[in-house]
């Protein structure tokens, strides 16, 4: 005999409770932006682990010279050190003297950058310009852990040095306009786009600021904020608003996961899915909305498996039942 769940949906009006957030959580000015760091150096002190060959060799014979060493590239064959790659982000506004993490990755054989250390090594803009420095010891994590399947081993060729860059060149950022400064979404969408510009207009009581499109809101620095920018701009990410988005739900198959954000609504159904009956009618069902969450909760109480709910999921969402996006992973 199949189980049936029987819903009885009375049509009422849905309330959405968002969360408030500041803009400065949700957004960024134009300009103010990170650049990418890039360089190329020599790890040395590695116990055995290293390249081991001649990639290394000039800039090894380069740097004994700077020193006032002379020594040939053939005669530099070493099995401690290793030929790197070098990057690191520079966040905007940061000033000389300042630090950076750097992460190292291996270029050549190397089996290893454990314990070694990083000579100092330029990075460069993608202007080709010099911005920072990096020198400091490797680190490629914690010791192996063998006691679960499920770890996965480290990764020794690969490298991080906590504060191992040092800032000698400040990167320009300008995100003043023709006295104006735009905000940038990190998650364009044209509603909240209009509600940002509309927080701004009405917290100064002007029309300031005007939603562009679903990423960018321009906004004019009134008169009195001409000297003063940076009281406005705190201004303005301190305020808040409630940013919308377009209702989604994520299956994970391998893992039996269903994420979803607010109460995704579902149509009128019937759906015969293995032992279960699902029926959703206009009413209700213990007082409970047609929801996924309501849906999910009644088909759990019943002994429903997560592959008999997502595979429910599936087929509403095939059968255009559910109003929201469905993302399989």
């Amino acid at each position: 005999m199949k189980k049936r769940i029987i819903f009885t949906f009375l049509i009422v009006s849905l309330i959405s409770f968002s969360a408030v957030v500041r803009i400065k959580d949700i957004a960024k000015f134009r300009g103010a932006r990170d650049n990418q760091l890039f360089g190329v150096g020599i790890v040395v002190g590695l116990n055995g682990t290293g390249d081991g060959g001649s990639l290394n060799s000039p800039l090894l014979a380069n740097m004994f010279k700077n020193f006032g060493i002379p020594i040939s590239e053939s005669d530099i064959k070493s099995n401690n050190t290793a030929l790197v790659m070098v990057v690191a982000d520079i966040p905007p506004f940061y000033k000389e003297g300042m630090r950076l993490d750097v992460v190292v990755a291996s270029l050549g054989s190397a089996k290893s950058l454990e314990n070694g250390v990083l000579i100092q090594t330029p990075l460069y803009g993608a202007d080709g310009n010099v911005y920072a420095v990096a020198q400091g010891p490797v680190s490629t994590g914690g010791v192996e852990v063998k006691s679960s399947v499920n770890l996965q081993s480290r990764f020794k060729v690969t490298g991080y040095i906590p504060n191992g860059a040092l800032i000698e060149k400040e990167i320009p950022s300008n995100i003043v306009s023709e006295n104006s400064i735009t905000i940038l979404l990190q998650n364009p969408d044209i509603t909240t786009s209009a509600r940002v510009a509309a927080a701004i207009n009405q917290k100064f009581d002007l029309k300031l600021a005007k939603a562009n499109d679903p990423a960018s809101i321009k906004v004019q620095i009134p008169d009195a904020f001409l000297d003063d920018l940076i009281t406005f701009l705190s201004i303005i990410e301190e305020l808040e608003v409630v940013p919308d988005q377009a209702a989604k739900v994520i299956i994970n198959e391998r893992t039996g996961t269903v994420i979803f954000g607010g109460d995704i609504r579902i149509s009128d159904f019937t759906l015969s899915y293995g032992n279960f009956v699902v029926n959703i009618q206009n009413g209700e069902i213990e007082g409970q909305e047609a929801t996924i969450s309501n849906l999910i909760s009644a088909l759990k109480a019943l002994g429903a498996t997560p592959q008999d709910i997502i595979g429910i999921i599936q087929e509403l969402h095939k059968a255009g039942a559910i109003f929201a996006e469905v993302k399989v992973m």
